[in-house]
């Protein structure tokens, strides 16, 4: 509830994060330009920080588990699968804390679903959103599932449910849902 009242600078990007019931709001703290999309790295104040490509987690610090080094092989558009009943495969290599496992290989799919009837998505209506469900072959962390927006022919994730361990998985949504500028010009 905290979120939704929050005073937001209107100058950051925000992203709202749950885990266990609880709230967070990160911030955007920079992006860096990649081959394979760019990367978001976000900042709560309790100094976690967040790796998103393309909507998906590339890197977790300051979390009971974290993910370094983290590579993704092939996964395809979200606008190659949006209206496919075809899946799609592909590759995430990782390093995981505590323990150091090195070159964890993950084998995932990718296919397209239909809105999910249960999810924590605030302020915007599922069935504007593309939804996308991605499984580890392995099937040792839940399914994560994806909200994607197309709009002027650009993709962008808004929402997801994903999962660092089987026991630490959060969504993550942008906010504000509705961008200020449109909530002003009503």
């Amino acid at each position: 509830a905290a979120t939704a009242t929050a005073v937001l600078n209107p100058d950051f990007r925000y992203l709202r994060a749950t885990i266990d019931g609880r709230v967070a709001l990160l911030v955007l703290g920079y992006v860096e330009p990649q081959s394979d999309g760019p990367i978001q790295v976000w900042y709560s104040a309790e100094r976690e920080v967040l790796r998103l490509q393309n909507g998906r987690l590339v890197g977790a610090v300051g979390l009971t588990t974290e993910w370094r080094n983290v590579t993704l092989e092939g996964p395809a558009p979200w606008s190659s699968l949006k209206n496919s009943v075809l899946t799609s495969q592909w590759t995430r290599i990782r390093d995981v804390m505590p323990g150091y496992r090195f070159g964890v290989r993950d084998v995932l799919s990718l296919r397209a679903i239909s809105p999910p009837a249960r999810n924590a998505l605030r302020d915007l209506d599922p069935e504007r959103l593309a939804w996308f469900e991605e499984r580890v072959r392995e099937n040792y962390l839940p399914p994560a599932r994806y909200g994607v927006a197309f709009d002027d022919g650009a993709e962008a994730v808004v929402y997801s449910e994903q999962c660092l361990a089987p026991k630490l998985c959060f969504t993550l949504q942008r906010w504000p849902a509705i961008p200020q500028s449109a909530k002003n010009s009503r």
